[in-house]
């Protein structure tokens, strides 16, 4: 399982996973009914953006994803655009004030610039990187973890920053814990599949 015990026993875990079943989940039957962004079919689909922009919801994600951040001993937050932006945003505003964490994106494709008062590399925007740090990844919706693992490779190719960690809202459960202990790389979730489906 990728949802850390301190996070499923959380007071307001079971409320986000409503949430979550309410304003994100479709289930399509036994039919594969949808094509995922990686190109797989599946039966069931998330569109984390309405959680993402929803006054509950986004309070309870910022609670638990900087429970665990704080945890990790994390210095950034960000991740891959476009998923990656608003849940950055979502942790840096609900952290406390006095918070050291800062947050940051990665561009899918670089526009041939870095930072030009942060001395990032072309692609990586937001708060310097440049002294580097520990870092998590996040993201919305994880299937196979491919694009949180080119996030993670990006950061350890351009930056002298270490990610620590990558955290999504939701695991799909189709194999990225595989795929992110094979990269050698820590994955969590805030939820799984099956807490929201039941099955």
């Amino acid at each position: 399982m990728t949802v850390h015990s301190s996070v499923r026993n959380h007071q307001n875990w079971a409320r986000l996973v409503e949430l979550v079943r309410e304003l994100a989940f479709i289930d399509g039957g036994t039919d594969d009914a949808f094509t995922l962004a990686s190109g797989r079919q599946s039966r069931w689909f998330f569109d984390t953006k309405p959680v993402m922009m929803h006054p509950e919801s986004t309070h309870l994600l910022g609670q638990l994803f900087n429970m665990r951040m704080d945890a990790l001993g994390a210095d950034f937050v960000g991740g891959l655009e476009l998923g990656a932006v608003p849940l950055t945003a979502i942790a840096i505003a609900t952290s406390s004030t006095d918070s050291p964490r800062r947050g940051f994106m990665v561009r899918k494709e670089s526009k041939g610039r870095g930072g030009r008062k942060t001395n990032n590399p072309p692609g990586i925007e937001g708060s310097s990187l440049e002294a580097g740090g520990d870092i998590i990844i996040v993201e919305d919706v994880t299937t196979t973890g491919g694009s949180a693992i080119r996030a993670v490779e990006r950061i350890h190719n351009d930056t002298s920053c270490q990610v620590v960690a990558v955290i999504s809202i939701v695991d799909r459960q189709e194999g990225a814990k595989k795929a992110f202990a094979d990269a050698g790389i820590h994955f969590e979730s805030i939820l799984t599949r099956s807490d929201v489906a039941g099955i």
